[in-house]
């Protein structure tokens, strides 16, 4: 009897936050997962934090900045080789800081309309999809 190992499941933020049209993307440290891509900030969650809690925090480790979670607006469930996730995006107010690249190798701005052009996760790749239909209402 073969016994199979089931690989671990994550559930993990993204903040969609806009200035002038543009919204904040980051790009994946060199020695990580995904590691060049190109992601909406945020991260996953720890036992006992609510989504919106886990969102707050990560943008304030990955960006130094506070921000307001307004409202959920996408989940998107994947599988990777080695992992699953339930990716959660929401809609997220900048109240203070200017983002920094704390945690990343790079932040900008960029026009939802280009972020075609840059090397997604599959995930996020949904969420890009999403926001050509949506917007950033």
């Amino acid at each position: 009897m073969t016994k199979t190992i089931e690989s671990p499941h994550f559930e993990v933020t993204a903040g969609l936050i806009f200035r002038s049209g543009k919204v904040l993307i980051s790009r994946r440290r060199r020695g990580s997962h995904l590691a060049g891509m190109w992601e909406f900030p945020g991260g996953k969650r720890e036992e006992g934090e609510s989504l919106e809690e886990c969102l707050e925090r990560e943008l304030t480790e990955e960006l130094g900045i506070r921000t307001r979670v307004e409202g959920h607006c996408l989940t998107i469930d994947h599988a990777y080789d080695d992992r699953s996730i339930s990716l959660h995006f929401f809609h997220c107010t900048l109240l203070g800081g200017e983002p920094e690249p704390l945690q990343s190798d790079g932040i900008k701005w960029v026009a939802p309309s280009a972020l075609g052009r840059l090397a997604f996760p599959p995930p996020d790749k949904k969420a890009i999809a999403y926001l050509s239909r949506h917007g950033a209402e």
